[in-house]
């Protein structure tokens, strides 16, 4: 019981703050002294990819639990859905449609991919408001369970998702802008995360989520090992 409570507390810890991505020591290439170049574009990328995957085991861990009988303080879900909503539905999805996808379309290339790929970012986003409008009444039973369709919902749209981005999109950019180009969209991505969300921040949102994994009891990745 002591344990559950400290971890409640934990949740009122450090989460006031805005969301914010880094444009520091994460979004920089630092391999050449004196460097000040963006990090290339699936790099900037994939971290966001990082974020919504730990956000998705939260989701998981916590239906899992509150399942079971525990007491989860419905906070968990809203802190989850919320930073999905504003790290990822506002800031990176935005950025790949604009900046990414729209390369493949001037090209003629993966076109239908790409297609499906932002149908599939706006139905996330319904999904996540749906999942936060229900997850203050999450303590009971039948608003849990309405929830927790819409995660699973969202967690078996979202894990191809990544996996084709990361797979087929990312790496395909390259080969369908110039060096110069390439440049471009990785400094216009840095100029737009210092917009929207500011600097230093991708420290700052991964911390959030960590605390909310240990509110849960997820924070050791060790606990997802097996036993035998």
């Amino acid at each position: 019981m002591t344990s559950i409570l400290r971890r409640r507390g934990l949740l009122g810890v450090g989460m006031a703050g805005g969301l914010v991505l880094a444009t520091s020591a994460f979004a920089r290439d630092t391999k050449k002294p004196g460097a000040d170049e963006a990090a290339s574009p699936p790099e900037q990328l994939m971290r966001g990819h990082a974020i919504l995957a730990r956000v998705l085991l939260i989701y998981e861990g916590g239906l899992r639990r509150a399942g079971q009988g525990e007491d989860i303080d419905p906070a968990v879900f809203t802190r989850a859905g919320e930073i999905t909503k504003r790290f990822i539905h506002g800031h990176q999805e935005k950025v790949e449609e604009e900046l990414v996808f729209a390369q493949f379309k001037k090209a003629g290339r993966m076109v239908e991919l790409v297609g499906v790929l932002a149908s599939q970012h706006t139905a996330g986003a319904r999904l996540t408001d749906k999942i936060l409008a229900a997850a203050p009444q999450a303590k009971s039973k039948e608003p849990r369970e309405a929830m927790s369709k819409d995660v699973q919902t969202l967690i078996a749209m979202y894990r191809p998702h990544m996996a084709r981005e990361a797979t087929d999109v990312f790496p395909t950019l390259r080969h369908l802008v110039t060096a110069e180009e390439y440049a471009e969209i990785a400094d216009e991505m840095m100029k737009r995360e210092r917009q929207a969300v500011g600097a230093d921040g991708f420290e700052k949102v991964a911390k959030q989520v960590a605390e909310v994994e240990q509110v849960i009891g997820i924070e050791d990745i060790g606990v997802f090992t097996p036993k035998s």
